[in-house]
């Protein structure tokens, strides 16, 4: 009997003892959390959070300081402030802050993350990356493919030539611009123009769906619990307009990898970024990581993730520039000299276009098209500033509010594009100055960056030099920004061309 109760004494004491170890662990992991404001039971800071979520966590960090957290019903956000703190996250423990912070929307587009922009850090995503960077992005590939870029701005500069004195939404514009150069880049000439058109007129509305649901607040990724119910009906959306797009990439794709038998020589006849990845596809070292599958997952990468923030930083210069004149003036000025009044812009003028290049930097440190960049989450337990960073937790990394602290820039609200003349690899786009990360930092920085930024110039170096650009009579320009997948502008750009080139033939 004395031995029952003694065994029965041990184990409530284990018992006790184990409940008081965890609520002390529990009690000191909660107070190495970041600070943070308090929300309600159950949702958190959920029914707080404004729409001008850039604005609003600024306001936050002034309050609990560089780094804070936030309860999003079961999330837990980390949001950083600070410089010095990126640093520890993008280089001294990059590896671990090398997954993005998954939603069910992005799950699915991606063919359950087969793609580069959101597939877990490893051997798959690296092998992708490598692929698109040392492949697609070769030096050699791009300079192949800009007859194909050149078609698209020229045709566009034709069709803008047809509605001078007409106001044209920019935003639209631009997008349509970079959607059919997207789209030539990918199938190339191997496809009838007629059918190009048709793709375009088919891939603009599932592209902005798309981009709209990839940014539609989802209860199932704030509560996993209700994943299952699919409340919102974004599963159900996000798989209907895959099926969309999958219709219109497989078959070319088939058609593709029934004609690859016949290879390319040097990569002479690789006119297009499908043939690169067909040919590459049919390699020995990559059939384990590159099928059909990622194929598809990487083209819808390029398609929705090369269209919006492209599209989105056109609109926001064009606005810039109208909004100074006399940074427009400089500009147009710097054109003339470089490109000439009776030529046109070819992209061998683009690096020679400093003060564009400057005012493109300047228009993305204050209008930073990514405000949050693109959410990461470690893939285990760590520290940042001296406080617990939970795994699985989301990274809000706050570029908007770094890129305008006015202990890194002088007069941060001022729009001077002078600021980034003058050593440009202290104000590149990689990244590695952490006062100034527009496209992010580390393994996950941008994989598209070198296309998007050739393009984006090349686009705004044509519409610029071909015409002079003005407000329609009376209006005025609102520069208020709203938060949807990219920082747009609240009130979309129209803006009225009028020809600037010597010869109306310049514009056939």
């Amino acid at each position: 009997m004395n031995l029952l109760v003694d065994s029965a004494l041990i184990i409530v004491t284990s018992l006790i003892l184990w409940s008081l170890t965890k609520l002390i662990k529990s009690s000191k992991q909660t107070h190495l959390l970041p600070p943070g404001p308090r929300g309600l039971p159950i949702v958190g800071y959920l029914p707080f959070l404004r729409k001008d979520l850039h604005h609003h966590l600024t306001e936050l960090s002034h309050q609990h300081g560089p780094i804070f957290k936030l309860w999003i019903g079961k999330k837990l956000w980390i949001v950083i402030n600070s410089p010095s703190l990126l640093k520890e996250v993008f280089r001294d423990q990059d590896a671990i802050f090398a997954n993005r912070d998954i939603t069910i929307a992005a799950r699915i587009m991606t063919y359950g993350l087969n793609d580069i922009a959101w597939s877990p850090y490893g051997p798959q995503w690296r092998n992708l990356r490598k692929v698109f960077a040392r492949e697609m992005l070769s030096n050699n590939n791009v300079k192949i493919t800009y007859n194909l870029r050149k078609e698209e701005v020229r045709k566009a500069i034709r069709e803008i030539s047809s509605k001078i004195g007409t106001p044209i939404d920019i935003c639209e514009l631009a997008m349509r611009i970079d959607l059919s150069l997207l789209i030539n880049m990918i199938w190339g000439g191997k496809i009838e123009a007629e059918r190009r058109d048709e793709i375009l007129a088919e891939l603009l509305p599932l592209v902005a769906e798309m981009l709209d649901l990839l940014i539609k607040p989802n209860i199932s990724d704030f509560f996993p619990v209700l994943a299952r119910f699919d409340i919102q009906g974004v599963a159900k959306e996000a798989t209907t307009l895959l099926q969309k797009v999958d219709a219109i990439t497989e078959d070319t794709i088939d058609e593709r990898m029934k004609n690859a038998s016949e290879k390319p020589i040097e990569n002479e006849g690789r006119t297009d970024f499908l043939q690169i990845l067909v040919d590459l596809m049919q390699e020995e070292d990559n059939k384990a990581s590159l099928g059909k599958l990622q194929i598809k997952a990487m083209l819808i990468n390029i398609l929705v993730g090369g269209t919006d923030t492209s599209s989105t930083t056109i609109e926001w210069v064009m606005a810039d520039l109208l909004c100074h004149p006399e940074i427009m003036e400089k500009v147009q000025h710097e054109l003339n000299e470089v490109v000439g009044l009776n030529n046109i812009v070819e992209e061998f003028h683009i690096p020679k276009l400093e003060y564009l290049d400057a005012v493109l930097k300047e228009t993305l440190r204050v209008h930073p098209i990514g405000p949050f960049l693109t959410p990461r989450t470690p893939s285990q337990s760590c520290t940042v500033g001296g406080y617990t960073i939970p795994k699985d937790s989301a990274i809000f990394v706050n570029a908007w509010s770094i890129q305008r602290d006015p202990l890194a820039w002088d007069n941060p609200s001022e729009f001077r594009p002078e600021r980034f003349l003058g050593n440009n690899g202290k104000w590149d786009f990689s990244g590695n100055n952490f006062n100034y990360i527009p496209f992010g930092s580390g393994r996950r920085v941008c994989a598209g960056l070198p296309l998007a930024e050739r393009m984006v110039k090349f686009i705004l170096a044509s519409l610029l030099h071909s015409f002079e650009w003005r407000l329609p009579d009376g209006e005025e320009l609102d520069m208020s920004d709203k938060l949807l997948t990219a920082l747009r502008k609240r009130i979309p750009l129209a803006a009225v061309p009028f020809p600037r080139l010597s010869c109306s033939d310049l514009y056939e």
